[in-house]
């Protein structure tokens, strides 16, 4: 899943990323996965719920997830196709009364409250992107004793997307340099790249290599 770093609705979003993703997703009836990021399972599973916020939540395969474990979340994108699509699906897992729907712009406003788990998985998007900006005001939404899971690509961006991404993803450490946390407040409990196997569209599996910052508020 590629996340998105804006989302709209409730909050004002920008116009290109709005038509960019609702265009995305009309493409097809699904564009990602339909299955929970590998590492949001690996690392908040067995965790007691409580509420979530999921930054970027796409077609809501996470949110629904969590639901599905007792959370209850905020989930935020700036496409109201890949909103109405979510919507669908959590009614359809008979999860849709724990998952909140919103449409933000993620850059300009940001859903309000604390909550016990943030997730950001790969925030990464096509267009000017404020991702460091989105990723501070994500650590404000955490709340004391609360998790903050960030997942991100690693390695070289490929060619086509290097104007808008640079050469390279951040590295775990520098996603966390990043945050400028205040010393004392934060203690990080996972923050290294990690190796899976992804199956491509055409059914040949690819080895895929992860960012994962995991962090926590001390309550």
């Amino acid at each position: 899943m590629a996340a998105h770093g804006s989302g709209g609705g409730t909050g004002t979003a920008v116009p290109d990323d709005e038509e960019f993703w609702d265009a995305r997703y009309a493409e097809r009836d699904r564009i990602w996965s339909g299955s929970p990021n590998a590492a949001l399972v690996r690392e908040v599973g067995g965790r007691s719920p409580g509420t979530a916020l999921d930054v970027g939540c796409g077609e809501g395969a996470d949110a629904i997830w969590l639901a599905g474990q007792g959370w209850r979340v905020t989930a935020v994108d700036v496409s109201g196709v890949a909103l109405d699509r979510a919507a669908e699906q959590a009614a359809a897992a008979g999860v849709a009364d724990r998952i909140d729907w919103q449409r933000h712009d993620l850059a300009a406003a940001f859903p309000e409250g604390r909550f016990d788990l943030v997730s950001a998985q790969f925030l990464h998007a096509p267009g000017e992107l404020f991702r460091e900006r989105i990723l501070r005001r994500a650590v404000d939404a955490v709340a004391p004793g609360g998790v903050l899971l960030i997942v991100g690509h690693a390695g070289a961006v490929p060619e086509e997307h290097r104007r808008t991404h640079g050469e390279r993803f951040p590295t775990p450490g520098e996603v966390l340099a990043a945050l400028a946390l205040p010393e004392g407040e934060w203690e990080v409990r996972r923050s290294e790249e990690v190796t899976r196997t992804q199956t491509g569209p055409d059914g040949q599996p690819t080895e895929r290599t992860d960012t994962v910052l995991k962090v926590r508020r001390r309550g």
